[in-house]
């Protein structure tokens, strides 16, 4: 595997990148399934998975990559899979920090993290303070995340900074709406990836999507490695991206 990854590497080209990659991380439990463990023991290889697409998202150049980690429905699992899961994460920041800050990884999260557990929230502090300097590749994970919660956030924000009078003023346009989203600052999505082989986007950055190229695998994510990552980029440079428009050669025709 690892002389097929390099074959991919060698085939990705550098200066036409995806500035930022999404990834709905799907898969876990099916994993674990396949070989009669519980649904936990999927979440914690799929840790494995993370680690290995951090580093050669960060290895390529990638400007920004967000992770799909819990949703704002995830809460409906059993408690005891919630808990692991917020476990893991905490795990995961404790032995994971020291290497993103050696790679000046900046680290961030998505969400209404405010909700989550204050022992979750402090080791999110955390990484966020300890490389917040860091002038890398942006690494953000969304936690207690939806799209539509999201944009409501963005609406209230909105309101309670005086939408009244950008209503009298004719309204906002689609820039100033996007600096309320939780990704204010941050390049749209180039490139949405799915695993698991699931045809749907599952409430994730709705607003910010729209016009990415979205590529999707049947592998697992605890299966998932820089050979499939390279895949998705490889499969994005083959992809021709009009925004609605249609390509010049054909501008004028019928």
């Amino acid at each position: 595997m690892p002389g097929k990854a390099q074959d991919l590497v060698r085939q990705i080209d550098r200066n036409a990148l995806p500035a930022h990659i999404a990834i709905i991380m799907d898969g876990n439990g099916r994993w674990a399934r396949k070989r009669g463990l519980p649904r936990v023991a999927g979440h914690r290889a799929g840790i494995n998975a993370v680690r290995e697409v951090v580093e050669a998202s960060a290895e390529l150049g990638i400007h920004v990559l967000t992770l799909y980690a819990f949703s704002v429905e995830n809460w409906k699992r059993p408690q005891t899979e919630v808990s692991t899961l917020m476990q893991l994460l905490k795990d995961y920041l404790n032995k994971e920090l020291d290497n993103i800050h050696k790679n000046n990884i900046r680290f961030r999260t998505l969400g209404r993290t405010d909700q989550l557990d204050a022992s979750v929230r402090r080791e999110l502090d955390k990484g966020i303070a300890r490389t917040s300097s860091n002038t890398g590749m942006i690494f953000n994970v969304a936690l207690n995340y939806g799209g539509r919660a999201e944009i409501v956030d963005a609406v209230n924000q909105i309101l309670r900074n005086g939408g009244s009078t950008a209503a009298a003023n004719g309204g906002i346009t689609e820039t100033q709406f996007a600096e309320h989203l939780y990704t204010a600052g941050l390049p749209d999505p180039d490139l949405l990836i799915r695993t698991s082989g699931e045809l749907r986007i599952s409430n994730f950055l709705l607003w910010q999507i729209a016009y990415a190229e979205i590529w999707v695998t049947d592998t697992l994510w605890p299966d998932f490695g820089k050979q499939h990552l390279y895949e998705a980029i490889i499969a994005f440079h083959k992809r021709e991206r009009r925004y609605g428009g249609l390509q010049p050669h054909l501008v004028g025709k019928r």
